[in-house]
């Protein structure tokens, strides 16, 4: 860990000339020492939120497989149902996961993973409506209207992300 020189008087610090921007050279290594312990913090919570985001998917994994066989008593449909909902929210946990990994091996960032992310969560959100839709024949008008608002918009935002990373492969591609 990189340790801190104890504050100076300011008579004894001395400046490096550098046309109108003169900083005191105690302030300069001041400032590089707070950027080499920002950048230390950041690496960390790059890797507590990687590892977050692994556990999290752990957990939602081992839940929705112990709902799953909590659940076949119900109905096999039912169970199946919510397992793939969680399965596909493990699936999110994962995709983010692997992005904060690549971003820390390369230091660089590709909106990729945020299209698939994107596509898998508005796919969740249909299956999650139509998984809690039991009785669609008892929803009034408007929340009949909304239900399928809500999946219509999905739908076509799924449709938007896989056009827009297509457009996002095709282009990355062609710069290579």
């Amino acid at each position: 860990m990189c340790s801190i020189p104890p504050i100076m008087e300011a008579e004894t610090i001395r400046t490096l000339p550098q046309g109108n921007n003169v900083m005191p050279t105690q302030d300069k290594d001041l400032f590089k020492r707070s950027i080499v312990v920002m950048e230390f913090l950041e690496k960390w919570g790059y890797i507590t939120a990687g590892l977050s985001f692994l556990l999290l998917g752990m957990v939602v994994f081992v839940y929705g497989w112990g709902l799953f066989f909590i659940q076949l008593g119900h109905g096999i449909l039912p169970a199946t149902m919510h397992l793939m909902i969680d399965l596909l929210l493990v699936i999110i946990f994962l995709e983010l996961f692997r992005t904060i990994l690549e971003f820390s091996k390369t230091h660089q960032l590709t909106l990729e993973p945020f299209f698939y992310i994107g596509i898998v969560a508005a796919i969740r959100r249909i299956l999650t409506l139509t998984a809690t839709a039991h009785d669609i024949v008892l929803l009034s008008d408007a929340q009949f209207q909304r239900y399928v608002l809500d999946i219509g918009l999905n739908g076509v935002l799924v449709l938007v992300l896989i056009v827009s990373l297509y457009i996002y492969k095709k282009s990355t591609t062609q710069k290579l």
